[in-house]
């Protein structure tokens, strides 16, 4: 079992140097990675005033900072950027951390807001096809090889996006989306890892432990590849008396990280010093 934290990438943390800190804090307490939400606007009627940073720069600032814990996304929205700049970005922070980053991708939401503010399709189907496409291209370009390409949403002609990343053949995707939707447990059973939400349990709510089970079965009968390297993300919020009774049974049932997240209902989830607080306990101990 691995232990991450999880921060958002606006209040306090628009700033790189919380980030840093907070990455810096997480090496120095024995935590396995730090990982940043990648939004623009979130829910804007909850966050209207509120400053966000551009996850890329803040996630640089965090490499800089460290040499050990994994970092990246949870998730980006493929379907929300351009495949070629995405790849670039990813690939020069797998540079810049020397391989440590982990991509977690989704579907993106609040639709309306991080989408139709924009002007952009609100169409999940045409969202998903966009990221299901876009997840094919950023595997291809990110092995340096020449790239042509003729798909529903995006044309590539003749091209090469050098350096490939330092992993190969890419850094590792975990895929999001909320269970018990079952699309996106089959996209993330194409891939390296699967980073579910619960419709029955809030954002740092630890969900059941039945649920996380039945979720994993799922995914698991639809691997072309059982026995390859797979990760299983859960996350939710513990404290040092409740850990292990929370995180045991998940454990369990077969997940292989605890992605630490505070209550997003809860005040100061995006502030820097309660986040510090927590992350200087150190991880879970099960």
């Amino acid at each position: 079992m691995r232990f991450s934290i999880n921060i958002p990438n606006f209040g306090d943390f628009a700033d790189a140097r919380a980030v840093a800190a907070v990455a810096r804090a997480a090496e120095e307490a024995g935590w396995d990675g730090l990982f940043l939400w990648d939004h623009v606007v979130h829910t804007k009627d909850l966050r209207r005033g509120q400053p966000f940073g551009d996850p890329w720069m803040l996630l640089t600032a965090a490499a800089l900072a460290t040499s050990k814990i994994k970092l990246g996304p949870l998730l980006t929205p493929v379907a929300r950027r351009r495949p070629e700049q995405l790849a670039r970005q990813v690939a020069t922070l797998d540079a810049i951390s020397t391989g440590r980053v982990i991509f977690g991708a989704g579907l993106g939401a609040p639709i309306e807001d991080e989408f139709g503010s924009f002007g952009d399709s609100t169409d999940a189907r045409v969202l998903a096809g966009r990221l299901d496409e876009g997840l094919e291209l950023l595997a291809r370009y990110w092995t340096g090889d020449r790239v042509d390409h003729d798909g529903e949403h995006y044309t590539v002609r003749d091209v090469e996006l050098l350096p490939a990343t330092v992993q190969h053949p890419h850094p590792p995707v975990w895929i999001g989306g909320y269970w018990p939707n079952k699309a996106p447990m089959r996209r993330a059973a194409r891939w390296d890892g699967v980073v579910p939400l619960f419709t029955s349990a809030r954002h740092g709510v630890p969900p059941a432990p039945t649920e996380v089970a039945a979720m994993i079965n799922y995914v698991s009968d639809h691997r072309s590849d059982p026995a390859a390297p797979f990760d299983v993300v859960i996350g939710g919020s513990t404290g040092p008396d409740s850990a292990a009774e929370i995180i045991g049974p998940i454990a369990d049932a077969g997940a292989t990280w605890w992605d630490e997240r505070m209550v997003q209902a809860e005040e100061g989830f995006d502030r820097l010093q309660p986040v510090l607080r927590r992350v200087e306990q150190g991880p879970p101990r099960i």
